[in-house]
């Protein structure tokens, strides 16, 4: 006995409905996540990079021989 095809074609697209759902709520977990941790994080403009804290962009003054 064959399956019906709308009942096989309904069955894949409850799942898929279903897996998009998931998608959403981990999309909206992601965000607000994503969100805490920037606020943890600070603005960054008071953050200075102690790597680059000294340079000074353009030329550079010439190094003298003692």
């Amino acid at each position: 006995m064959a399956m019906n095809p709308g009942a096989s074609k309904r069955q894949k697209e409850l799942a898929r409905q279903e897996r998009a759902k998931e998608k959403e709520e981990k999309r909206v977990l992601r965000k607000k996540e994503k969100g805490e941790r920037a606020d943890l994080k600070g603005d960054g403009k008071d953050d200075i990079d102690p790597d680059i804290a000294g340079i000074i962009p353009g030329p550079q003054p010439k190094l003298e021989d003692e």
